[in-house]
Parts: structure tokens; sequence; C-alpha cells
């Protein structure tokens, strides 16, 4: 590990978990942002944040000029991806509505700077399931599928129902009132009848695309 005079950053997480240390941008200053990111990117070739206060990305890509800031999954990426191996598992990643877009992006985004093939399927919730049954050959094909919904979070209950891979759900916080901004949807996640699903918190793309990559590394190769 090493010290500097705001962050303890853990160097060694790469080699000892498979995966680099990730920055959670929020409530930090443009300063410690830039800092923490370049010290990562220096020492793993590459460093990634998450939650980016969209106050502050003007002056963190000053400090930052060859960093790529992506405005939908609100994250940053200072150095390039891994190209994903020939026999690399691919990840399915469904949105249920293009309100949930933001969150389905930080899992994707995620998942390519850990070196994953990412297919997206966006807008295909229950309110028109056939466009769920219209790509659902497809979402077959992948090997771990992270499913983002928020209101009454139906959608993760129905693709767990038609797939054989692990399905991640992410209950996130759009929804009128009595979705109490996503603690309907999680708790309807938590009490779904598909055998198996795993629940993350609410909003967190990230957390989705963390459990899908340490689930995958154990029975593919380790990535770099």
């Amino acid at each position: 590990m090493s010290r500097q005079h705001h962050s303890t950053l853990d160097h060694d997480r790469l080699q000892r978990q498979g995966f680099p240390e990730v920055v959670y941008c929020k409530s930090k200053t443009a300063e410690q942002i830039a800092e923490n990111l370049q010290a990562l990117a220096d020492s793993n070739g590459r460093a990634l944040g998450t939650r980016v206060p969209t106050d502050r990305i003007d002056e963190i890509l000053s400090l930052l000029p060859a960093a790529n800031y992506d405005k939908l999954s609100n994250t940053i990426i200072l150095g390039k991806n891994p190209d994903p191996a020939p026999d690399q598992a691919r990840v399915a990643v469904i949105s249920a509505g293009t309100s949930d877009l933001p969150i389905s992006m930080e899992a994707a985004v995620t998942l390519e700077f850990l070196g994953h093939p990412v297919t997206r399927f966006n807008d295909i919730g229950v309110a028109g399931i056939h466009r769920l049954h219209d790509r659902i050959d497809e979402i077959r094909e992948a090997a771990a599928v992270i499913v983002v919904a928020g209101m009454e979070g139906a959608l993760p209950s129905v693709v767990g129902g038609l797939v054989a891979a692990p399905v991640i759900a992410v209950p996130t916080s759009i929804g009128y009132g009595a979705a109490f901004e996503g603690i309907a949807a999680l708790l309807g996640m938590l009490n779904s009848c598909a055998a198996g699903l795993v629940v993350v918190n609410i909003d967190n793309g990230f957390g989705a695309a963390m459990a899908a990559h340490r689930m995958l590394s154990r029975t593919h190769q380790q990535l770099p």
C-alpha cells in the first residue's frame, strides 16, 4: 500500500483479488480524485473512478487531460482498458427503462474496465414484455446477466426464470412516490421467486459488475 496525505491506496489489490482498487469520487475534491487516479494508474496501468462530482469534472480533466469521462455512467478512466481475452466470458447488462441507463452503464463501464466483453440490452422492461422475448436468445448466450430496474423491480425475476446463467439484480431509485427511492424495487428483488437471484444495493451498478467479475474469475482466465 502507498500512503498519501489524504488517502491510503491499495496497490496490491489487483494481485490479491484479481481487480484493482477503484476510486469512489463522490465527496472528494478534484485534487484528491486526480491524485488517486494517477497513482493507481501508475501502479496498475489504468484506473477507474465512479460517481464523479459533476461540478468538478472540468477541474478534474484539467488535472488529468488524458482521462476519459463518460457523462451517462458518471465514470472516469485513466489509461487504456485491456482487450478481452479470446475466451473471456461475455456479460449481458439489461436495463428495464431508459431512466435506468446511468446505473446499467456504470455496470457496463466497470466490466469493460476489467476486460469483460459486454452486450447491452436497453429499455426492455416488463411494461412491454415482448421486447425481452425478442432478445432472450442473445441474453442466454451470456455467462452472467446483470438486470437493472426501478419501479416495482419485476424484470430480474422474469429474466431469472428464463436463463441458466447467474443473474445479478440492481434496484434503482427510479419510480413514483411509493417506489420509495428504490426500496420497493429492492424488496421485490429480495423476495423474488427466481431461485438463486443475487441482489445488490440500490443504484449500485458498480457492485453488480464486481459481483459478476468475481463469479466469472473463478472459472475463467484471470484478467491482466
